[in-house]
């Protein structure tokens, strides 16, 4: 039997039996305030930084190793292209063992199948392609109230479903932190207004997951 045949029968097992539930029934507790929604911003400029207080290299010395230019940048960056076919083919690290782990000889009725090693490891990558959740990264403007102003910030891949058959979607599983500065000001009259940047941790999604 041809591997595009060999494809074929395996998929419509995995759909008769729900492919593995114990791998795409997986559940896991994904945040729901992930990506940080924009803030709503006073649009007084007298809240906004003055151009003395965006001295960069005193503002880069303020956040000290804090600054990680891989996900903070002082001007506009050059956009992050990533097309949908980019996001779904990028595998990162080893895979994953619920999906190594398949067995794919046993067919819904009891009785035993063989599989080539040659299909059973093409089978298996297309499984892990479609079903994988990377992180897609684009650049975002915070504003000048934040320093540095751009930040690099993760999002879960939708452009479809990541389970087969669909119905599940990639949610955030994880996430770190990078310390931003931002303008802060205490006081609502002008006279004894003060205004200083402190340091505020901003998460930024780094791992997502297939989940209901």
């Amino acid at each position: 039997m041809g591997f595009s045949k060999t494809l074929l029968v395996y998929v419509l097992l995995c759909v008769h039996i729900g492919l593995s539930q114990h791998f795409l029934r997986l559940r896991p507790s994904p945040s729901d305030t992930l990506p940080v929604p924009d803030l709503i911003e006073d649009p007084d400029p007298e809240y906004d930084p003055r151009e003395q207080d965006l001295v960069e290299r005193t503002l880069k010395k303020k956040l000290g190793s804090n600054f990680d230019a891989n996900f903070m940048s002082v001007s506009a960056p050059a956009p992050v292209n990533v097309t949908a076919s980019d996001a779904q083919v990028k595998l990162q690290g080893p895979m994953p063992n619920e999906i190594r782990r398949l067995d794919l000889t046993e067919t819904p009725y009891g009785k035993k199948v063989k599989v080539g090693k040659k299909a059973r490891r093409k089978f298996l990558q297309w499984l892990w392609t479609y079903t994988h959740c990377p992180v897609v990264y684009t650049w975002k403007d915070l504003g000048v109230r934040f320093w540095p102003r751009y930040i690099k910030e993760g999002n879960c891949f939708s452009e479809r479903s990541c389970s087969f058959p669909e119905g599940m979607s990639c949610k955030p599983v994880k996430s770190i932190s990078k310390v931003f500065l931002r303008w802060y000001c205490q006081g609502f009259v002008r006279q004894k207004r003060y205004c200083t940047w402190i340091p505020v941790q901003y998460p930024i999604i780094s791992e997502c997951k297939c989940s209901c």
